[in-house]
């Protein structure tokens, strides 16, 4: 059976209309409306962690992947609480050489600069039960790099991420999507279990684990919208939010 992975960024009061990638931003209270939705239809939302068994048919029931990129502080402050209350679980990719730090990748697209987690916070997400993913060293677009630079960035991360929380880390999100069967190589090759990207889809069991597709939820989602994409990944255009 089809299953959602949902992918958000920012959990935050949005920028001005017509801000530079606004739609990345969701309110708080969008956020919290849309899990508890899910919640009353009997849904249970999930880390990539603990999706997989799922999606493999080793476990069965009403479930939709949690994912949010990039570690952005506001996760912490605004969608941890959402989902403890709920009993939910989310996968959150760490850029390892940016905690503490903000999206200075998005600074030459004009993009309001946001406030990563700190070591500290990210602890305090996976001992809450959520999952620590890597999305390389420096949210670097991978297709760009020589292949040892982009098999840098994903081990690299990897280890990092995991000499602070002290687990092994088993999911990787590729930055900007950009990716193609070489990196989904390296991401195997370094010890991940999945690895999902930007293409819109549900997951299926039939799907490659390094390339799993996933639903982006934007600033102007309603709630009607929302559940349209868990049902049909249905996509909407962030640049109309």
């Amino acid at each position: 059976m089809p299953i959602p992975i949902l992918m958000y960024h920012q959990i935050d009061a949005p920028p001005p209309r017509r801000s530079p990638g606004r739609g990345l931003w969701v309110p708080p209270a969008r956020f919290r409306r849309q899990m508890r939705l899910m919640h009353r239809l009997g849904y249970r939302g999930l880390s990539m962690r603990d999706l997989m068994p799922y999606l493999h048919g080793e476990r069965s029931g009403k479930v939709f992947g949690i994912t949010f990129d990039d570690g952005f502080r506001n996760v912490f402050e605004h969608a941890m609480p959402a989902l403890d209350a709920l009993g939910f679980t989310a996968t959150n990719y760490f850029v390892s050489r940016q905690l503490s730090g903000s999206n200075v990748w998005d600074r030459h697209l004009g993009i309001r600069p946001a406030a990563l987690m700190s070591v500290a916070q990210m602890r305090a997400w996976h001992q809450g039960g959520h999952e620590v993913g890597s999305h390389t060293l420096d949210h670097v677009d991978l297709r760009r790099m020589a292949p040892h630079e982009a098999r840098r960035q994903i081990a690299a991360s990897k280890e990092e991420l995991e000499q602070w929380i002290g687990v092994p880390v088993t999911a990787f999100c590729y930055p900007y999507g950009s990716q193609d069967a070489a990196h989904r190589a390296m991401v195997r090759e370094a010890g991940y279990a999945n690895a999902t990207i930007t293409a819109r889809g549900l997951a299926r069991a039939s799907d490659d684990p390094f390339g799993l597709p996933r639903v982006s939820v934007y600033c102007a989602t309603g709630l009607f919208g929302f559940l349209r994409k868990c049902l049909t990944a249905h996509e909407d255009r962030w640049r109309e939010a």
